[in-house]
């Protein structure tokens, strides 16, 4: 039996050790720590209701819809499929502020539906904001990262398995049934755990779009609590409250995402599609057309907005250029280290999990992903807390921000990685232990070649969580430190809307250059051919 290696498990102790003790910062300002006050009262049990109501929802529609949207891509080749798989990457890192502003200029009361309506005398059918806004923004923001993901596991059938199929004349159903779902299947519980609880978790959403006191989620109420009545203890109970539910969801979703066997063969390079008929095209096209609609007119109005007069004075302003290349850097370093923690950890859950010890390996991930269970709001409130004791804490405003967002990365790294990694090991496991590769020659010969794409996607994710997000720097964020992402705050709440609308460009361009950049590097070609198998 081959030796498991430890060094994912030193990096998952290091993050258990960072989180415990920003929750332990955090619960020595609190009175009392009794979860039962919480589901005594009326309040905070309406919004746990609240929660788990409108994140099912989220995820039913959000992977519901993006199985048929995966499978659709997965089968059609079109100018402009690659530039819409690039979109499709931008939308769950998107910076919410202009996500939700590309919604509202669609959606919103004064919107363009809304005009559509009144130009007819009739008026909007629904309201963007309370429950039908929450449902809509996040399906906006996840069902095209579900879709990546389970296109992924479609891309990772053998090639020789699609040359059967078409050669046996299987169609498109029996293809379905007896190859595509069980990839799909094997990836469907990570997928719909990954955004149940991106859901369950959901801040800035349901602030901008929610309906009041109706439609609050404990996030939310998390960040009243402690910004507005800086009430620790509420604040400290309603974290271990929902780490609590999030913690028991994590359990079993792992439980249920059981890894099958893969056959050796080489990736699916070319697709071939036997009995092609009219009505498969159309069912494919209708869920491709779909999608477009949703995706595409929101980010084509934020680019709309920004090109406006203020472009110049913005571009030629020093705080936008500050603002710009500290984004770039807390990025890139938060990426980086996202990823070489996320592939540490891979190494040895999956060495683990080869070893028939399926609950270590389960325990190590799932503290690589205990982000998704802590609010972010809550460990970067617990930082403050420890270091303001040590020193002056925003003279470590950069290293914090960049630990924080790592560490909200490497959820998206783990997700993105555990099956391609899982799988390599499988195929090359024994021929590797027979050659004698280890280290850097078995990383350049074998885990390089298979995994690359898996690693760039990773990598590129993470980078762009790390430039829209605005939790960390929003609390140890000055004049003399401050990222794209609080500058857009910043102009928002001065009511400088042209300004504000030239950032949101930027931090679009920089999600979607980010991504052409790497996948220009890491590029397959694919081609699609349309097998007859006499």
């Amino acid at each position: 039996m081959r030796k498991t290696p430890l060094i994912g498990l030193w990096v998952a102790i290091f993050i258990a050790t960072f989180v415990v003790s920003a929750l332990a910062a955090l619960m020595v300002n609190a009175d009392t720590l009794n979860i039962s006050l919480v589901w005594n009262d009326p309040y905070y049990r309406h919004v746990t209701k609240f929660s788990f109501y409108q994140s099912f929802l989220s995820t039913l529609l959000s992977v519901g819809f993006a199985l048929p949207v995966a499978h659709a891509l997965s089968r059609r080749q079109f100018v402009g499929k690659t530039l819409l798989l690039k979109l499709f990457a931008t939308t769950l890192v998107l910076p919410v502020l202009v996500g939700v502003f590309g919604l509202l200029a669609i959606y919103g009361n004064s919107g363009l539906l809304a005009t559509l309506f009144k130009s007819l005398d009739s008026k909007l059918p629904f309201s963007i904001y309370g429950l039908n806004g929450i449902l809509l923004a996040h399906v906006f923001f996840n069902l095209p990262y579900a879709t990546r993901l389970l296109l992924q596991a479609l891309e990772s059938i053998p090639q020789e398995q699609h040359k059967l199929c078409a050669h046996l004349g299987m169609g498109h159903w029996d293809k379905f049934r007896w190859i595509e779902w069980p990839r799909l299947r094997q990836q469907l519980p990570h997928v719909s755990g990954l955004v149940f609880m991106l859901c369950f978790t959901s801040f800035a959403t349901v602030m901008a779009l929610g309906g009041g006191p109706k439609s609050t989620t404990i996030e939310l109420a998390i960040y009243q609590a402690i910004k507005f009545d800086f009430d620790l203890q509420t604040g400290a109970l309603l974290a271990i409250w929902q780490m609590a539910l999030c913690g028991v969801m994590a359990l079993s979703i792992q439980r249920l995402a059981k890894p099958v066997s893969v056959t050796s063969g080489s990736q699916s390079q070319d697709i071939f599609l036997s009995k092609d008929s009219l009505m498969s095209k159309c069912w494919d096209w209708i869920w491709i057309i779909g999608a477009v609609l949703l995706v595409v007119p929101p980010l084509l109005m934020v680019a709309l907005s920004g090109i406006n007069k203020e472009v110049i004075n913005v571009l030629t302003d020093a705080r936008f250029w500050s603002a710009f290349w500290a984004s770039i850097k807390v990025a890139t370093l938060a990426s980086i280290i996202a990823l070489s923690a996320g592939v540490a950890i891979l190494i040895t859950s999956r060495r683990l999990r080869l070893s028939d010890r399926t609950k270590r390996a389960d325990h190590i991930e799932l503290i690589g992903t205990i982000i998704l269970v802590t609010p972010g709001l809550v460990i970067s409130t617990g930082l403050f807390l420890l270091l303001r004791s040590f020193t002056d804490v925003f003279s470590l405003a950069f290293v914090v921000v960049v630990a924080v967002n790592a560490l909200m990365g490497l959820p998206y790294v783990i997700k993105t990685l555990s099956q391609p990694m899982l799988h390599v090991e499988q195929q090359y496991q024994y021929v590797c232990a027979s050659l004698g590769m280890r280290g850097w020659q078995r990383f350049k010969v074998v885990e390089w070649k298979a995994l690359r794409k898996p690693l760039a996607h990773a990598f590129a994710i993470s980078f762009m969580f790390a430039i829209g997000d605005l939790s960390a720097v929003a609390l140890f964020g000055s004049q003399e430190f401050r990222t794209l992402p609080l500058y857009l705050f910043q102009l928002l709440g001065s009511y400088q809307m042209e300004a504000a609308a030239v950032v949101s460009v930027t931090l679009l361009l920089l999600s979607v250059g980010c991504f052409t950049l790497i996948e220009t590097l890491f590029k397959v070609n694919k081609k699609v051919k349309h097998a007859n198998p006499e």
